[in-house]
């Protein structure tokens, strides 16, 4: 299912198994970050080009922890490129894609940045503007929509 039902709240733990339909990433395991405002996306190398003169980034994404053998090769149109603060407050100069992220079945666009994450535990950060109206978080809990 597509879409947002009106009135449903999606609840999901701190920490979840998601999808990039766009991006052909079937499952990534996502850290649940309020405090966050952008989500991230691990990429470990990252490349613009440009295609009919629409700015584009290639960028390689290792989507399971500590498995470097296995590599997917995404492309997407480049929407911002802005300064990123992490959580150490450093600066960062960050490419800006928009892609579907999909829980539970359900699915909506959302606006990530993307950095290198391989020395962190999650390959995916899910910032609050992505689910803002969507989701409760329940932040004693784990993978609530199913351990995939």
């Amino acid at each position: 299912m597509t879409g947002w039902p009106d009135h449903e709240l999606l609840q999901i733990g701190w920490r979840e198994w998601v999808a990039f339909p766009d991006l052909k990433i079937r499952k990534i395991k996502a850290k649940i970050d309020t405090g966050a405002r952008t989500s991230a996306l691990h990429a470990f190398y990252i490349r613009p080009y440009r295609d009919k003169g629409v700015p584009m980034v290639r960028f390689g994404i290792h989507p399971r922890q500590k498995r470097t053998d296995i590599e997917i090769e995404c492309h997407a149109e480049v929407t911002d490129r802005r300064q990123v603060s992490d959580s150490g407050g450093h600066r960062e100069k960050r490419y800006v894609i928009v892609s579907t992220v999909e829980l539970a079945g359900l699915s909506w666009p959302i606006e990530m940045t993307l950095t290198n994450r391989d020395t962190m535990r999650f390959r995916v950060l899910l910032g609050r503007t992505a689910m803002e109206g969507r989701v409760v978080i329940d932040p004693g809990a784990s993978f609530l929509l199913g351990k995939r």
